[in-house]
């Protein structure tokens, strides 16, 4: 038996799961009573497929912009290292279903999006490094598969 580890993730058996996907991570309530909610919005198959890395960091730029045009909850949209999916952090409690229409009217704002906002040397580390199509193309596919997100380890 794995021994239990500190991040929630690392407890999670990758071999079972079947993306795209949207669950809840974990939830903390924090010393004076605010709760912080973390989701997994996993859009690629763990070990099996990834999102190229300009495309990771142009869903990033895309997401967390236009996210809070939606919802004054986002506190952060992060890449996990291994370039599957995102942690969409909020403020609060918010159900699945709440989670699942801001991820989808987010994804629905970048399929029309002009161009990834803040994608310049002023304000990006590495303003050369993105791609709308490919930010278009993954939101897209995930889109796609929106009757599925609330299965994260699929009944045999």
């Amino acid at each position: 038996m794995t021994p239990r580890m500190n991040v929630e993730s690392f407890n999670l058996d990758h071999r079972t799961v079947a993306a795209p996907y949207v669950r809840l991570a974990d939830r903390k309530t924090l010393p004076h009573g605010d709760v912080i909610s973390k989701y997994d919005i996993r859009f690629t198959q763990p070990n099996v497929a990834h999102l190229e890395m300009d495309t990771v960091h142009s869903l990033e730029h895309l997401f967390a912009e236009h996210s809070r045009d939606h919802s004054d909850a986002v506190l952060d949209f992060s890449p996990m290292g291994c370039q599957t999916g995102f942690y969409l952090m909020l403020a609060g409690s918010p159900d699945l279903e709440d989670v699942m229409e801001l991820v989808a009217s987010t994804l629905s704002d970048i399929l029309v999006a002009q161009e990834v906002p803040a994608a310049n040397e002023v304000q990006c580390g590495w303003g050369a490094h993105h791609t709308l199509s490919g930010a278009q193309t993954a939101a897209r596919e995930y889109l796609e598969h929106r009757d599925e997100w609330a299965v994260v380890v699929p009944v045999a």
